[in-house]
Formats: structure tokens, sequence, C-alpha cells
């Protein structure tokens, strides 16, 4: 069986990289699924309240939630199973890498947004960055 992480942020191209996952299985081997979805870190200018700290933090928590049941709901549309969903915060392409590496999987699948070169290189590209920090295959979808 086949492990592989997608990772997920609420986007048509995260969309597409499920249905990609379930072109593949159709075609090959069983695939077992884990979804993720990373969020930055609070940015707070000046200060907050503790109350307003804590109501932000929930309100990205329930926004990660949300985005992980609708791509389970993708995934299962999909004919798949969904073994794990995982949240994090952090920068985001170190975090996709280190937990495919902890979760072991075998292939990390993310969706592209189709930027242009130009703008990857002034604006800097997730996808590029998992590419080059993962140890194991990265596919990229558009």
């Amino acid at each position: 069986m086949l492990k592989l992480l997608i990772a997920i942020d609420g986007s048509e191209a995260s969309m597409h990289a499920i249905e990609a996952v379930a072109t593949m299985a159709r075609a090959s081997v069983s695939l077992d699924v884990l979804l993720l979805n990373v969020r930055d870190g609070p940015v707070y200018y000046g200060e907050l309240p503790v109350f307003s700290a804590d109501e932000i933090e929930l309100a990205q928590l329930k926004r990660q939630d949300q985005l992980l049941a609708e791509a389970t709901t993708k995934v299962q549309d999909c004919g798949l199973t969904v073994r794990a969903s995982l949240r994090a915060e952090g920068l985001a392409a170190p975090e996709i890498v280190r937990l495919a590496a902890e979760h072991q999987v075998d292939q990390i699948v993310l969706g592209t947004r189709g930027m242009s070169a130009i703008g990857s290189l002034l604006i800097g590209s997730v996808a590029q960055r998992v590419v080059h920090l993962a140890t194991m295959p990265v596919l990229l979808v558009k």
C-alpha cells in the first residue's frame, strides 16, 4: 500500500491534487491518504488582550478543521479513505516535509497555483520549497 500525504489549503489547486490521487488509485495500487493543513502562526501588531488572542487561535483552529472537513468530503467523493487529518502551525513547506517524514509517507502531493516563473521567483513558492526540502518523491498537480 502506498502512503500519500496531501497538503491542502482550501484552494482549487489542492482539490485538483485530491482528484489526481483518486485517478492514481483507480489506475494502480491501493492508497493510504493523510490530509494536512498548515497555518501560519498568528501575527499580532501591537498589544491584544488575552481573550482576543485566544479568540484568534480558536478561529484559526476552526478554519483548519473546516478546510480538512471539506477535503475529507472531496476525498470520500473520489472513492478514497482518509487515514488521518493533520493540523500544523508554522512555515508551510518545512512543516509539510517534517510531517511527511514523521508519518513515513511514500509521496507528498501538492496542488500548485500556476504562478509564472517570475512571480514564483519574487514571491517564493511552497511547492518549490517542498521539492527542495523533501527526501521522498513530490507530486505537483496543476
